[in-house]
């Protein structure tokens, strides 16, 4: 199977708010009202844990198809708390992120705990969300200055 190339860009409309495309999908992102957003949409962190249950619904269900488990329904929560310490420049050893994310999943299926088991351990080794989210991933951040140019006609 060839790589597959994901991509999402925008700009923001404030401090807070950005919003952007990726593929035909408009994304909105902003903040709490604490955090200096308006709340209308969730915030980059939450666009992480709905990723990853996103993410493993898709493998969830996949992986039961090819252990011929009868998933007929499944709840997937996801939590995590981080210390917005460093986020707002505080001198902390802390990190940035989240210390640690909980994941429940809630199969609706007549399979057996050994075979839920076997289904959990397999979802876990193939999920590409939980995959970045455990390992590190190398980043390649950079700066491309915009060149403003005034008239004067």
């Amino acid at each position: 199977m060839s790589i597959l190339s994901f991509s999402f860009q925008g700009i923001n409309q404030s401090a807070a708010k950005f919003k952007g495309k990726s593929r035909q999908f408009d994304l909105t992102i902003d903040e709490p009202i604490e955090l200096g957003g308006t709340n209308q949409y969730p915030n980059p962190v939450e666009y992480i844990l709905a990723g990853y249950a996103g993410c493993l619904n898709v493998v969830a269900h996949i992986v039961a198809k090819e252990l011929n488990i009868d998933l007929q329904k499944l709840e997937i929560n996801v939590s995590g708390n981080l210390n917005p310490a460093r986020l707002f420049g505080e001198q902390t050893e802390e990190r940035a992120g989240f210390q640690r994310i909980e994941v429940s999943l809630k199969p609706q299926t007549s399979a057996t705990d050994i075979e839920l088991l076997g289904w959990l351990q397999e979802v876990e080794r193939r999920c590409p969300v939980g995959d970045n989210l455990q390992n590190k991933t190398p980043i390649s951040l950079q700066i491309e200055k915009q060149v403003f140019v005034a008239s004067l006609n």
